[in-house]
């Protein structure tokens, strides 16, 4: 059967998309490529939905907060689809009793007809079908997901189903006439079934009559309409979903490595932003192969749209958005000229910002920070009748200087404050801040001194009970040597600790670093075979097991080693290392100019390279 195409129905609804592509990138922040990406992607299904053999599959892949599921509720929203929408967060770890299938929720939900429609299955990395040692998981619950990934269409029901609703009627006629035989008239057999009895059954099958003819007939009639769908072979075909579009959301930590940084607010968003930026298809595949069988895999398509995390000027640009809408609204609802000073946005941001948690911290610390205050300032105002407020941050005061009116009936208020985080920030002791700028320090001089490389970033005073720091390298390509010297600047922090206040004064904060060193140069000689003395590789399990045991001397040898060059290496650049620590002690943190300017100094070339940059071995070149 041929398809008519109204040219300009097709027009009108591209002008849908396109309007829905100009206010979703107007409400969000930071995520214009992945909306392009989207509505790209949906356009055969919007547009011509007739076309379409099996379901467009969109998949929305980002941590938390960046909003995922809140895009694709504002999409449903901008093209007219909110009735035909349905939303579900699959999950094998519910114990309960029952869950639905795919297909009785899509039925239930008017879903069934074989007409455009959008299914969103959010957070879909908690319906893993293999646990984290690969094995598979036995699980029977909304299996028919996988169904609907792979050609769109769903068994619409049995025929013991249909036989058992008969039965009910059936029972509940006889029932009837048992106890009016008794001289019960009550029954209900005769009485109308009701619209929403009505609405289910042409939900369930389809039927012909209106839900308004099936709510006033009774059971009788009801069981007269059951025995013809009950013969009709329709009823027992699969439902085609092939012009639903099929939107799967979820967080996949395997990919997004810098995911558990939960709790860091320190490191620089920009430094996130171009990790995430290097997170490509495969590595979309390869962490949900840790997740699905092979299979399933596949049953996702290749439509991965892949969510950035936010750079510091999209959290600025929130933040601000945020504050002149608080201006706005305030001034709307009480008449009263409301004011937030820029210092207002630099405390949201220090104290708001956890770049992996995206923006859900930030709208709490615009409440926790402005609006609590903002309100007593403009009840101030009302009370004095003034036609506005002002409210500035003092950091040196830690103050919250608010102002009421203006010229000379103006009023000033304080408020004492100081940001939640900044508080834990102040709280490190100044010695602890010592011995963490010297082991950064130390980090940060063979890090220099081996890569030829300026660190992103070094901290001595993060936002930690316990004063903490790090120092954020770029991302290098892995071969034998760089193995090698990321053990030494791994143990480069304690052996500075030893040079600059004696080994019996380093602190234990070496520990994750030398457990990190271990794993490293444990893979180097079991692993990658880069070891002369064993060429095998000592990491099989199972039949292959070699016995792992030989390898331990030569580890530790290797480690030993490794330390002692790095003691040499700083105790030639203790200068610098004695200056980088003092610069970093007294400012709490460096930005990679910074190191570098410290590092020159003392002749040490450190290159400065943005947070995007692979440090790699010359191949092309010496290939050439």
């Amino acid at each position: 059967m041929a398809i008519t195409i109204d040219p300009v129905e097709i027009s009108k609804r591209s002008a849908i998309l396109d309007e829905a592509r100009t206010a979703l990138q107007t409400q969000f922040i930071g995520i214009d490529g992945v909306i392009d990406e989207l509505i790209d992607a949906i356009r055969i299904w919007f547009l011509l939905p007739e076309l379409l053999t099996r379901p467009v599959i969109v998949n929305l892949w980002g941590m938390t907060g960046v909003g995922k599921t809140d895009l694709v509720r504002r999409l449903v929203k901008a093209i007219g689809f909110s009735d035909r929408f349905l939303e579900i967060e699959l999950n094998t770890t519910d114990n309960s009793s029952y869950q639905p299938g795919v297909a009785a929720l899509m039925d239930s939900n008017g879903l069934s007809d074989g007409k455009p429609a959008i299914a969103l299955f959010d957070e879909i990395q908690r319906f893993n079908t293999v646990d984290s040692e690969g094995k598979p998981m036995p699980t029977s619950k909304c299996s028919d997901f996988w169904e609907l990934l792979s050609d769109g269409r769903l068994a619409k029901r049995s025929r013991d189903d249909i036989d058992d609703l008969i039965s009910e009627q059936r029972y509940t006629i006889r029932y009837a006439e048992q106890q009016r035989a008794l001289g019960n008239p009550n029954t209900g057999d005769s009485d109308e079934i009701g619209m929403w009895e009505g609405r289910s059954y042409k939900r369930r099958f389809g039927l012909v009559e209106s839900v308004d003819d099936l709510a006033k007939i009774n059971r009788k009639d009801l069981l007269k309409i059951l025995d013809n769908v009950r013969s009709a072979k329709k009823v027992y075909e699969p439902v085609d979903h092939s012009r639903t579009l099929i939107l799967v959301s979820g967080n996949l930590d395997e990919a997004f490595s810098m995911a558990s940084m939960t709790s860091e607010a320190d490191i620089e968003a920009d430094i996130f932003h171009a990790f995430t930026e290097r997170i490509t298809v495969v590595d979309i595949k390869n962490a949900l192969s840790r997740r699905f069988r092979p299979e399933q895999v596949a049953r996702f398509g290749n439509i991965h749209l892949i969510y950035r995390s936010l750079k510091r000027e999209h959290f600025e640009e929130l933040i601000g958005r945020e504050l002149r809408r608080i201006e706005q609204r305030t001034s709307e609802a009480t008449g009263i000229e409301c004011l937030l000073d820029a210092t207002i946005d630099d405390v949201v941001y220090s104290n708001g910002v956890f770049p992996v948690q995206g923006v859900r911290p930030v709208f709490s610390s615009v409440g926790d920070i402005v609006e609590t205050h903002l309100t007593k300032l403009v009840f101030e105002a009302v009370v004095r009748g003034e036609k506005s407020v002002h409210l500035a941050h003092n950091a040196p005061k830690k103050l919250l200087v608010g102002t009421v009116g203006s010229g000379s009936t103006a009023t000033r208020i304080e408020f004492a404050f100081e940001g939640r985080i900044q508080k834990v920030r102040e709280r490190n002791v100044d010695d602890v801040i010592a011995n963490v700028a010297v082991h950064e320090s130390g980090h940060a001089v063979a890090y220099a001194a081996l890569f030829g490389l300026a660190p992103l970033q070094l901290k001595a005073k993060v936002a930690s009970s316990y004063a903490a720091g790090f120092t954020f390298p770029h991302q290098i390509h892995e071969t034998s040597e760089v193995l090698l010297n990321r053990i030494k600047v791994l143990v480069a922090g304690g052996i500075a600790e030893e040079i600059l206040f004696g080994r019996e004064n380093a602190s234990i904060g070496r520990s994750s670093d030398r457990q990190e060193a271990t794993v490293i140069a444990t893979d180097f000689v079991r692993r990658y075979a880069f070891d002369s003395e064993f060429q095998a590789t000592y990491h099989l399990e199972g039949a292959n097991d070699m016995n792992r045991r030989d390898t331990d001397g030569d580890i530790e040898k290797l480690v030993a080693r490794l330390c002692a060059e790095t003691h040499e290496l700083l105790m030639e650049h203790r200068a610098a290392l004695e200056a980088l620590s003092v610069s970093l002690k007294v400012t709490g943190s460096l930005t990679g100019p910074q190191v570098s300017a410290v590092l020159a100094e003392y002749a040490i070339a450190a290159r400065v390279e943005p947070e995007s940059h692979l440090a790699v071995y010359p191949y092309n070149a010496k290939l050439n």
